[in-house]
């Protein structure tokens, strides 16, 4: 381990601080603003100006990182007053979740309800699954009773059973409410329409990591490294240490350019997922690679002052340069995590500038949480709530608890 100089050390001491400052302001900020004390759990949207969108719509991926949120904040806060309220709320959104999200016909959880509760697409996307199974594995190390790891398990068991590729391997995307086969599998209307992706195995493998955390038994270990080993075959290309976007059954590749907060997201969860599964030689094998795609996301999309750019366009040969705030996120994570492993100070740099981005355009500290793009608070349109169907306290409030974890490391 280096050996920190003075300074440096008090840059650490300085991170921590300010990382745990935010963390609290995130968790409060939605503890405050965003408990339906009308139709139960959690409002659908609030938008940019903290005003709450009446007869918005319940999605199951906002409810279940809700649930992770609370349940982790509960866990790493360590305030007894805080802590009960966080797990108030995490309760509340686990009970909403039983209540209303769970198909209690076919198995599995239900993609969105209306304002009331009442199922309006009750397709089987595999990400969301994956999404509730990660964010019960929360719950039970916060509540640790048999029926919600039960309900944990019996999603896995459905994705081992009904999502799999028996020929080629794979999860697939999408399935009806009874889990037959769909045309249209697409996660949303940005995505491109292939019954395989990098997004989805990524959010199963960090689910399996978190299951087998709080229950590592054989078929849930097995389950975990078959995940990993479906980025070391097939996603990740070694040509040039992007990750495959979309696939074809055959694993052929249709992406149409890189997402460099995916990439980077991707590379710390791995690493993760081989820190859950303790097998060293899989871990030394794998490492170089993962911090390869750290390397090529640093040079390729940071920025002098800090900010992520988000995706490479294969067709017109331009990057966006809009800064969603998960690809902010995402990234501070990721080069803490390089650092971590390293403790090669150029990653150290790049997580810092990152964070300082972050502070000067991300959050809002006049209203509260974050921007959805790096704007000021410009509002264009219903893309930039801060409460909606993809916008929840996973992304920023993650990134705070996972800095928090690497640093401690260093």
């Amino acid at each position: 381990m280096r050996v920190s100089t003075s300074s440096h050390l008090t840059t650490l001491i300085e991170l921590k601080t300010e990382f745990h400052h935010e963390l609290l302001s995130i968790a409060d900020w939605w503890a405050d603003h965003t408990v339906d004390g009308e139709r139960g759990g959690f409002y659908g949207e609030i938008d940019a100006n903290n005003q709450i969108v009446k007869g918005a719509n319940k999605g199951i991926i906002l409810n279940a990182r809700i649930l992770w949120f609370f349940s982790e904040a509960a866990l790493n806060i360590a305030s007894d007053s805080d802590n009960a309220r966080y797990r108030e709320y995490a309760t509340r959104a686990y009970d909403y979740i039983i209540q209303y999200f769970l198909d209690h016909d076919y198995g599995g959880v239900y993609w969105e309800l209306d304002e009331h509760g009442k199922p309006i697409n009750v397709r089987k996307q595999v990400y969301a699954q994956a999404f509730t199974i990660y964010a019960l594995s929360a719950y039970f190390k916060l509540v640790p009773n048999r029926e919600v790891l039960d309900h944990a398990l019996r999603l896995f068991k459905l994705l081992e059973s009904k999502a799999i590729d028996l020929l080629d391997g794979g999860y697939l995307e999408a399935f009806a409410r009874d889990w037959s086969s769909i045309e249209d599998m697409r996660l949303s209307d940005v995505d491109l329409n292939y019954p395989k992706s990098q997004n989805t195995h990524l959010h199963v493998l960090e689910a399996y990591t978190a299951l087998h955390n709080v229950h590592p038994v054989g078929e849930v270990k097995a389950a975990l490294r078959y995940t990993i080993e479906l980025f070391d075959h097939y996603i990740i290309n070694r040509d040039n240490h992007h990750l495959r976007m979309f696939m074809d059954m055959r694993w052929n590749d249709f992406s149409p350019g890189y997402t460099y907060g995916h990439d980077i997201e991707a590379a710390w969860l791995i690493a993760k997922a081989l820190e859950s599964l303790a097998d060293k030689e899989y871990t030394d094998k794998l490492m170089p690679t993962l911090l390869g795609v750290v390397d090529v996301t640093l040079s390729e999309a940071l920025t002098e002052n800090g900010q992520l750019l988000s995706t490479y366009n294969f067709e017109s040969k331009t990057v966006d340069a809009g800064s969603p705030w998960w690809v902010q996120a995402e990234a501070l994570v990721g080069f803490f995590f390089a650092y971590a492993q390293t403790e090669n100070d150029r990653y150290f740099n790049a997580a810092k500038d990152v964070w300082r981005f972050i502070k000067q355009h991300q959050i809002d500290h006049v209203n509260g949480e974050w921007f959805w793009l790096a704007d000021n608070g410009k509002t264009n349109g219903k893309e930039h709530y801060k409460v909606g169907f993809w916008k929840c306290p996973y992304h920023n409030g993650r990134a705070m608890m996972e800095a928090l974890r690497y640093l401690e490391k260093v």
